[in-house]
């Protein structure tokens, strides 16, 4: 099976920035698009960023965007998440996904998974 690791999680305050990074298997990372999710304790699992294969196209959650910056190094097969002046609402475990067939939000739509990363935002 296709294996995702996310790193880069950890505590910090209000206002700071974190990179999140993602690793996946080289063929399963070069034929799809991937995402990024976010699950608060108590919530569901929601949308936060997705990019396409060739990293040309981006799309974010009204929530994050402007603050948040996705991308992807094919080479590498790697997809990280900029996230620049966090707020506690932005507390939640982080999960890439992949798999999925185009940019989309939707989580059925993406076949892997990782074992997601925690951001703690403090006020």
């Amino acid at each position: 099976q296709v294996q995702l690791v996310e790193s880069g999680g950890g505590l910090v305050q209000a206002g700071d920035s974190l990179r999140l990074s993602c690793a996946a298997s080289e063929r399963a990372f070069s034929s799809r698009a991937m995402g990024w999710f976010r699950q608060a304790p108590g919530k569901e699992r929601v949308f936060v960023s997705a990019i396409s294969r060739s990293g040309s196209m981006t799309y974010y959650a009204d929530s994050v965007k402007g603050r948040f910056t996705i991308s992807r190094d094919n080479a590498k097969n790697t997809v990280s998440l900029q996230m620049n002046s966090l707020e506690p609402e932005d507390t939640a475990v982080y999960y890439c996904a992949a798999g999925a067939p185009g940019l989309t939000m939707s989580r059925n739509l993406y076949d892997y998974w990782g074992q997601g990363t925690q951001v703690t935002v403090s006020s």
